[in-house]
């Protein structure tokens, strides 16, 4: 176990330098943006997953996605209200996989806020 543990943290070491890189020679290049986010996320480095996030809406502005993946690194950081606004406006933009989001674990500060349950049936039931 403690062998799978170190090999999944240098091949995202591995992840992290290749996309930084990546990003070094194109800085708008969103595919590798969008990797390297999660990589920084899974790694543990939120705010640095939460600066990858700010650069996509530039970039995505209307894309739901980025915008819950927005969400999720404002929640990680504790930053409920701001998560919460991104969260309404991926759902505003599209985002409907309601059953992904009520068991997201990025999105567990959310749900322990009375204004998750409201904001998943506000948008129920406006579908």
């Amino acid at each position: 176990m403690k062998k799978t543990k170190k090999k999944e943290l240098e091949n995202l070491d591995f992840e992290i330098n290749f996309y930084e890189g990546v990003l070094n020679e194109s800085p708008d290049f969103k595919q590798a943006l969008i990797a390297l986010g999660d990589a920084y996320t899974r790694k543990g480095h939120h705010q640095k997953g939460l600066e990858i996030d700010r650069r996509l809406i530039k970039l995505k502005p209307t894309d739901p996605i980025v915008f819950y993946n927005l969400s999720c690194s404002y929640s990680l950081l504790e930053k409920n209200d701001l998560a919460f606004g991104a969260l309404s406006t991926a759902i505003d933009l599209g985002y409907d996989d309601f059953d992904h989001l009520k068991k997201d674990p990025d999105l567990e500060n959310l749900r322990k806020d009375s204004r998750f349950q409201e904001l998943i049936s506000r948008s129920i039931n406006s579908k």
